[in-house]
């Protein structure tokens, strides 16, 4: 009997030696991430905006955590490709993505069919950056004021037609809200990119728009263009003589492109928690500041919890907006 007691406690100690050391060996191989390169998927076209945060941030964490971070481009669909990508990748931390208030926030309410749920299927790790849009006009029209341009929408109900770089992205969207906010109607004409668009709106085939300030500032400051209004909530540092729409006669509004880091849900938390220490780093360094600062960019570098948050308002928010204007893909 005791010689039986004695092999079970022998049996129970090597058990316990044998648990500790698997669990040390999981805190290990945690403290130890990254320990190759991260794929970090974008869902845009290499050398536009999304794709300049996405490599600046690649080039930050890489410096910050030791490995390299290797871009990689699946552009279309809104950026959903991508979405869908990296929702179904491991959840180990090596497959990461920059995201868009389009493809997170606006595309799930437009495509009920997409395969990713971007509240379920996504930890949120750090809102990177955002760039307001600017309401501008061709300077052919005699508007000079937000009141301006409502009034004139008014007086041609329905006629009026604004430009965008497509279906559901930030300049069709926010163009929208400003419509539902204001009370006006406005016709939508969506262009295969942004630059046909300006070019319209420059010629004054199109007297409108919503669009990236950063993209239109060059025709503002040439006077090709006249700016009305931005639409975030504070004036943009890169144009503060340019009012916010908010203090011109809609309290609130606000339209931004945004830019955040998602892994896949189940990533560990302290996985998370290095990669939102690596952005803090990243968006802390002065060259790299510097360089989205340039673009027009306010750094945001909101950690999981408050990016969480602030993602759930956001998909109410354009969830409410797309049903109630009856958006619907083409």
């Amino acid at each position: 009997m005791e010689k039986k007691m004695r092999v079970r406690r022998q049996w129970l100690g090597a058990a316990v030696a044998f648990s500790v050391m698997i669990a040390g060996s999981s805190v290990q191989a945690q403290s130890v991430y990254p320990d190759k390169p991260t794929t970090l998927l974008v869902g845009f076209s290499a050398g536009g905006a999304v794709d300049n945060v996405a490599r600046l941030l690649g080039q930050g964490l890489g410096q910050t955590l030791g490995q390299p971070y290797v871009i990689e481009n699946r552009a279309g669909a809104t950026g959903t490709i991508a979405a869908e990508a990296a929702a179904r990748a491991q959840p180990d931390g090596y497959t990461l993505l920059l995201g868009t208030q389009s493809t997170m926030v606006v595309a799930p309410s437009m495509y009920p069919n997409l395969r990713f749920d971007p509240i379920k299927s996504f930890v949120p790790v750090s809102l990177i950056s955002s760039v307001p849009l600017v309401l501008v006009v061709n300077p052919a029209l005699p508007l000079h004021s937000v009141q301006d341009v409502i009034k004139y929408l008014k007086d041609n109900k329905g006629q009026v037609t604004y430009a965008s770089s497509g279906l559901g992205g930030p300049q069709h969207v926010s163009a929208e809200l400003f419509a539902a906010m204001a009370g006006v109607q406005m016709v939508h004409v969506p262009y295969k990119g942004e630059s046909q668009a300006i070019t319209d709106v420059l010629g004054n085939q199109i007297p409108l728009m919503f669009s990236n300030l950063p993209t239109l500032l060059p025709h503002i400051r040439s006077g090709k263009l006249r700016a009305i209004a931005v639409s975030s909530l504070q004036r943009s540092p890169t144009a503060p003589e340019i009012p916010t729409v908010a203090e011109s006669g809609l309290p609130g509004f606000e339209a931004l492109t945004w830019f955040g880091l998602y892994a896949p849900a189940g990533t560990p938390p302290a996985v998370v928690q290095k990669l939102e220490h690596g952005v803090k780093t990243t968006l802390a360094d002065p060259g790299i500041r510097e360089k989205m600062e340039l673009q027009g960019m306010k750094i945001e570098g909101r950690d999981s919890a408050a990016f969480k948050t602030y993602m759930e308002a956001e998909s109410v928010k354009w969830g409410d907006l797309i049903r109630k204007s009856g958006i619907k893909p083409e």
